[in-house]
C-alpha cells in the first residue's frame, strides 16, 4: 500500500527514512524533533552542526544513527500566522523537498510526522490536507511506501469536527450492533416477530432470520456482519443491455471479481498503473489480481478499486457482489465510503483521511 496512516511513535518506525520536523538551525527542539534526537543519540546532533542552517520549506539529510532507519530527513515547516503569509506553499515545499531527498537516496519507504502541526501551530486539518496533496502527487509518478505517523489519537480523532457532514450521514444511516441485539432480545423474551432493523441489500427476511435464530456472541464487532452470507433474489446488478449478444451477456454474468475489474478498467480507458495508483494499491498486489482469475480480495480492496474507477453506487455494489460482499448499514466503514461515492468524491486519500479520523480501517489491501 503506497500510503499508510498509522498511530505510532515515529522513532520506532522501521523504514529507510524518517522525517524530522526540524527548526532552522537544526540544533534541536521539542516535540517530534526532541524525540528523534534523544532516540538517535549524540551523533545526530554532531552531524547536524556540520550542515549549518536550513531554510523554511527546505530539507537536509543525516544518517539515522541509533534509530531503526538509514536516514533522517530534517524538514523545516512554516510557523502558522494566519494563512496569508505563504504558509501553505512553504509546507508543500518541505514535503516535496523531503520526498526528493528520499528518492535520490534510493529509499523504498519513508515515515512523516504531520509537519508544522505541533508547536508551529499549523491547523491540523489544513496540515493534513497539504500532506495528502503532496503524497498523492508524488505517488502518481513514483513507487514508494509512505507512512504518515500520528503519535496521539487526539491529533486526528476529530471526525465530527473535521467532517460534520459525514458525521450527520453516519447518524442518519448507521444502525449498530446494540440495536440488532436489542431486537434479538425482544424476540427471545416473547414479543413476537421482529422487523428487520436495517437493510441487508437483497438479503432481507431470510438473512435476518439466520441472524436472530443463531447463537450470537455477547460482543460482536459491527464489521462481522459484512461476512454474512449474501442472499440475492435476482441478478439485480448483473443486467446487460438488450444490445449485447447472448454470449456477451452470459460471460458478464459468470465473470469473477478479477475479470470484472479488468473489464471495468478497459471500459474506463485507464491503464493498469493509473488504476492501482488511484486505488492506493501496491503494484505487486495488482499483478497478483491480474494473474489470478479467481482472486478473492478483501472488502476494503474491492472498494478501493471501485473508488479508483469512480463507479456509481449501483456499480460499486455490482463489483462488491462479485467478491461476495455488500454495503451494509451496520458498518460505519461502509457508510463513510458510501457517503463519498454518493457525493462523487473519489479521492482515495480524502476518503482514508475521513476513515482515519473516525477511527475506521482504511481503503486498500
Amino acid at each position: 500500500m503506497p500510503l499508510l496512516l498509522v498511530r505510532n511513535d515515529i522513532t520506532k518506525m522501521k523504514c529507510d527514512a524518517i522525517v524530522n520536523a526540524a527548526n532552522n538551525n537544526l540544533r534541536g527542539g521539542g516535540g517530534v524533533d526532541g524525540a528523534i534526537r534523544r532516540a538517535a543519540g549524540i551523533g545526530l546532533l554532531a552531524e547536524c552542526i556540520t550542515l549549518g542552517k536550513c531554510e523554511t520549506g527546505k530539507a537536509k539529510v543525516t544518517r539515522g544513527y541509533r534509530l531503526p532507519c538509514k536516514y533522517v530527513i530534517h524538514a523545516v515547516g512554516p510557523i502558522w500566522k494566519d494563512g496569508e503569509h505563504g504558509e501553505e506553499e512553504l509546507l508543500r515545499s518541505a514535503y516535496k523537498e523531503s520526498l526528493a531527498i528520499a528518492l535520490k537516496k534510493g529509499c523504498e519507504s519513508i515515515a512523516f510526522p504531520l509537519i508544522s502541526a505541533g508547536a508551529y501551530g499549523y491547523p491540523k486539518d489544513k496540515a493534513m490536507k497539504v500532506a495528502f496533496d503532496c503524497f498523492s502527487e508524488f505517488l502518481l509518478e513514483h513507487e514508494m511506501l509512505i507512512y504518515l505517523v500520528i503519535f496521539d489519537k487526539e491529533s486526528t480523532a476529530l471526525g465530527e469536527k473535521l467532517f460534520p457532514n459525514i458525521a450527520k450521514y453516519i447518524d442518519d444511516n448507521y444502525i449498530g450492533i446494540k440495536r440488532v441485539m436489542a431486537e434479538k432480545r425482544r424476540r427471545d423474551e416473547g414479543f413476537g416477530n421482529v422487523s428487520v432493523p436495517f437493510d441487508f441489500g437483497n438479503a432481507k427476511s431470510e438473512c435476518a432470520k439466520n441472524i436472530f435464530d443463531s447463537e450470537v456472541p455477547k460482543a460482536v464487532a459491527p464489521a462481522a456482519f459484512s461476512s454474512l452470507p449474501k442472499f440475492h433474489s435476482s441478478a439485480k446488478y448483473d443486467t446487460v443491455s438488450l444490445g449485447d449478444s447472448l454470449e456477451e451477456a452470459l460471460s458478464m454474468i459468470d465473470e469473477s471479481f478479477s475479470e470484472m475489474l479488468l473489464r471495468k478498467i478497459d471500459e474506463k480507458g485507464m491503464t493498469d498503473a493509473q488504476c492501482y495508483k488511484k486505488a492506493n494499491i501496491d503494484r505487486k498486489l495488482f499483478s497478483k489480481i491480474r494473474s489470478t482469475p479467481n482472486y478473492h480480495p478483501k472488502k476494503k480492496t474491492a472498494l478501493a478499486f471501485a473508488v479508483a474507477l469512480e463507479l456509481s453506487l449501483p456499480e460499486t455494489e455490482e463489483l462488491l457482489l462479485k467478491a461476495g460482499y455488500s454495503l451494509t448499514k451496520s458498518s460505519r466503514f461502509d457508510i463513510i465510503v458510501e457517503y463519498h461515492i454518493k457525493n462523487g468524491i473519489y479521492d482515495i486519500f480524502r476518503i482514508n483521511e475521513a476513515l482515519f479520523s473516525f477511527d475506521e480501517d482504511l481503503l486498500g489491501p
